[in-house]
């Protein structure tokens, strides 16, 4: 693939070093789209602004980018009907009324088991942790920071070891383009091998448990626990009311159901489109073949579409949400369409941010950002058992660089795969590798999406929350690396 050499950092890096000095992340994106532009219009900025805004508009020409924005904004509307129904504060009370909602360490563990519960898709997890949870970490004066990290660090981890979601579909489809024969069986192997995501999950739970914070978290505790701020003084809290603030309507009996319902319909719902996609799939290319052959489930699994199941899982939750508050007389049709699109409404900032990050990524897989930064790989002199750990560095780089894991995932797999030529038995310890880069990466990033939607749901400052978690994420990264090392001597042997 042709890159543009050095020159295809300029626009991640600029992203990034805006984000972090302006703490403005979507201006940051915009500004590296912008120069991506200009290094492809050969340094023209007039012509290099005409193609930024072309390539902002060409994101809507893929169904799946359409999809996933669609899910984005529609998520915030189930969670603001939600809400209205009683639901949410229904199930905030009773945790209250419970001893796991009356300490620091209870907080923790809800905001943990709700993440780990919550698989389907990360910015789903993360806005369902965030509304259950804040008012509970804010009654045990936990702080935004640290529910950000709690919310963070347990959704793109539990969601890259979960095949029946979005992730598995998306990772085990980009596996069987390279022509892997067992794509999911693959994947399923590199489940336990992904140090990185069960290093982040253990991280949590040991500090819930323990309450022992170090670097900038520390701080930020002793500044909840002793002076009652939650978040620093000058920080800008990433919140949308629209969607974590919705009042119960007035007279409604809570019940946990409305919450309760909607949410198990959407996590059966999403596995259930994966295996419906996956079936028709097969039976299009089956009857254009004039086959006969049964599919397996793994098969199926393979040509599911994870995009289109969470798409069609949300709208079934909405639908059902809308009946079971109707039949009980909580909310009229006009009501629940006003609330719906003041969910909508509250989670339009993130689409933005999703649309930006996703034409960002664009660009740098045109600029050949990626594979320039994997070019270094491919040009050393390593030996096969390195590779695991280099695939794992190089991935965060890239992650870091993109804020996206699945940019990560479609640039590192097709060189992960090919590298692994001869020597297979290490291609599981490789995937694993490039899928814990990517999320390693994307926690480190500034201009992360998840990052964002984790700070936008705790209403924490989004630099803050970065900062802090940081050091908990290099940590766990360089247990990663070791033991990447370490494992592909063992394996390779």
């Amino acid at each position: 693939m042709e890159t543009h050499g050095w020159l295809s950092l300029v626009p991640p890096l600029l992203a990034i070093v805006l984000a972090i000095w302006s703490k403005q992340v979507m201006l940051s994106l915009l500004a590296g789209i912008w120069a991506g532009s200009v290094v492809l219009e050969s340094g023209n900025p007039l012509a290099g602004s005409i193609r930024a805004v072309d390539d902002i508009v060409a994101v809507f020409e893929s169904p799946g980018n359409t999809r996933v924005v669609l899910f984005s904004v529609l998520v915030g509307g189930l969670i603001a009907l939600m809400q209205r129904s009683g639901g949410v504060q229904a199930f905030v009370l009773s945790m209250q009324q419970r001893p796991i909602g009356q300490t620091h360490r209870g907080a923790g563990l809800l905001a943990m088991i709700t993440g780990m519960v919550i698989f389907i898709e990360s910015s789903l997890t993360c806005l369902i942790v965030g509304t259950l949870t804040r008012p509970l970490a804010d009654r045990v004066r936990m702080s935004r920071e640290k529910l950000a990290y709690i919310c963070d660090s347990t959704s793109a981890p539990v969601c890259i070891l979960i095949p029946l979601n979005a992730w598995g579909a998306y990772v085990i489809g980009l596996l069987q383009q390279q022509g892997v024969q067992e794509p999911t069986a693959v994947f399923i192997q590199s489940v336990p091998l992904n140090v990185y995501a069960w290093g982040a999950l253990l991280l949590v739970l040991i500090v819930v448990l323990t309450g022992k914070d170090f670097g900038p978290m520390r701080a930020a505790e002793q500044r909840a626990m002793q002076e009652g701020k939650l978040i620093a003084d000058g920080a800008q809290p990433l919140v949308s009311a629209d969607v974590t603030e919705i009042e119960a309507s007035s007279g409604t009996p809570l019940s946990m159901r409305n919450m309760l319902i909607p949410m198990g319909v959407l996590t059966v719902a999403v596995p259930a489109g994966l295996y419906a996609t996956g079936w028709l799939a097969i039976r299009q290319a089956s009857t254009s073949k004039q086959g006969n052959s049964s599919p397996t489930f793994l098969s199926i699994l393979e040509n599911g579409s994870g995009s289109t199941a969470v798409l069609w899982g949300v709208l079934l939750a909405i639908f059902v949400a809308a009946l079971l508050y109707r039949a009980q007389g909580i909310m009229r049709l006009d009501e629940m369409m006003r609330f719906l699109l003041k969910g909508v409404g509250g989670l339009v900032p993130m689409a933005i941010l999703i649309t930006g990050a996703f034409a960002l990524g664009a660009s740098c897989r045109e600029l050949g950002t990626g594979a320039y930064v994997a070019g270094i790989l491919d040009r050393s002199v390593l030996q096969p058992q390195w590779y695991p750990a280099v695939l794992f560095l190089t991935g965060s780089v890239i992650a870091f660089a993109t804020g996206t894991s699945w940019g990560t995932f479609a640039i590192m797999i097709p060189i992960a795969v090919p590298l692994m030529t001869g020597h297979e038995h290490l291609l599981p310890l490789a995937v694993a590798g490039v899928l814990g880069g990517g999320v390693f990466g994307d926690h480190c990033s500034p201009i992360s999406d998840t990052s964002v939607v984790s700070s936008m749901a705790c209403a924490s400052d989004h630099l803050d929350h970065v900062k802090s978690q940081l050091p908990y994420a290099l940590l766990v990264g360089v247990i990663a690396a070791v033991c990447y090392a370490v494992a592909g001597w063992v394996l390779g042997e």
